[in-house]
């Protein structure tokens, strides 16, 4: 019974199918960061000098809408990810932060990770 109780307080420390799902939601999470933080560095670091050093357009008209797209993907994933609960605040303005600086979606890998192996331990428990 108090197992239960701890669990209804913090909804990561659930066994099962939710666990499961919430260790696949954080895995998807984490290839969208990938994905929209490389974009972000190739749109900031090659296309935008290439456009605006070198006068060719064409780098940022092909990464801008793949960015963009990108972007969207990693904010829809992200809240689908927090709609789960049991989310801080702080870590929920992280989540957002990141997408916004260069490099920063690949600092978020080994957050995500440690966020999936506790709830690995926690279903082992």
């Amino acid at each position: 019974m108090a197992t239960d109780a701890h669990a209804e307080k913090n909804p990561h420390h659930q066994h099962g199918p939710i666990a499961d799902l919430e260790r696949k939601q954080l895995k998807r999470l984490e290839v969208v960061s990938i994905i929209e933080a490389t974009t972000l560095v190739l749109l900031v670091l090659i296309a935008a000098p290439l456009r605006h050093v070198w006068g060719w357009p064409y780098g940022s008209k092909l990464l801008g809408p793949i960015h963009g797209i990108a972007f969207l993907a990693y904010i829809w994933t992200a809240l689908q990810t927090v709609a789960g609960g049991g989310w801080h605040q702080r870590e929920v303005l992280r989540l957002f932060i990141v997408a916004f600086v260069p490099f920063g979606g690949y600092a978020n890998i080994r957050w995500l990770r440690e966020r999936a192996k506790t709830f690995a331990e926690t279903e082992q428990a």
